[in-house]
């Protein structure tokens, strides 16, 4: 007999005879004092989310491309990162295809070996979808895929999110009950709630120390 049986064996053995305690979790508890009128949940995130130097636009559906065009040409971004096989990822390059930018679309399609000095030294920006965002927090889902690694939200300095306003939760046990996380969860789940900082040198804060300086939100209002 292993080790391991030996202590899961003496582990069971300890129970003989106990009742268990009746499960008297209180719902309300984590879900009441962090509830909001549907019309307050975006304008919670926001506030949250600009409080620690998040950029945050609301455009449309439609319109989200040439928002994202113009912010790129501002910030003088020669290459966007993007995930080509997603629906937003097809939606942005046929807007680049009529709009005549010359903004180079960068695909993450190959493994990381592959081109990992060029990821982190020749790829200033990046574009995620989002699985939603949480109004109590003021943090945006992100669910890392085969099509959307999590590399593009980690590495490169600029980081533009999606997120539908549709999307917007009061709390976080309300997301996982609604998306039912319990029946699937990823390898890696990520809670973003503003840019990368640290105070660790001289108590100083910094941003971008250990991933993007900027994260730029599109609110997708009528998606």
């Amino acid at each position: 007999m292993s080790a391991k049986t030996n202590i899961l064996a003496k582990l069971r053995n300890s129970l003989s005879g106990t009742t268990p305690l009746a499960d008297d979790f209180d719902e309300s508890l984590v879900t009441q004092p962090w509830r909001y009128p549907p019309e307050q949940r975006i304008a919670r995130l926001r506030e949250l989310m600009e409080a620690v130097h998040t950029e945050i636009h609301l455009t449309g559906s439609a319109a989200w491309p040439a928002l994202l065009q113009r912010l790129l040409v501002e910030r003088g971004l020669p290459s966007l990162l993007i995930a080509p096989n997603t629906e937003h990822g097809q939606q942005l390059q046929a807007h680049w295809k009529t709009s005549a930018c010359t903004i180079t679309l960068k695909a993450y399609d190959r493994p990381i070996e592959e081109w990992k000095a060029e990821l982190f030294d020749e790829t200033p920006a990046s574009l995620t979808g989002t699985l939603g965002a949480i109004a109590a927090t003021g943090s945006l889902i992100l669910w890392p895929s085969r099509e959307e690694p999590r590399l593009m939200s980690l590495v490169p300095p600029v980081h533009f999110a999606l997120l539908k306003a549709s999307e917007v939760y009061d709390n976080l046990y309300e997301v996982l009950h609604q998306q039912q996380w319990a029946a699937g969860m990823p390898t890696n789940a990520l809670l973003i709630s503003g840019p990368s900082k640290t105070a660790d040198i001289e108590q100083v804060l910094a941003y971008g120390a250990h991933g993007p300086k900027d994260l730029v939100v599109l609110i997708l209002e009528d998606a």
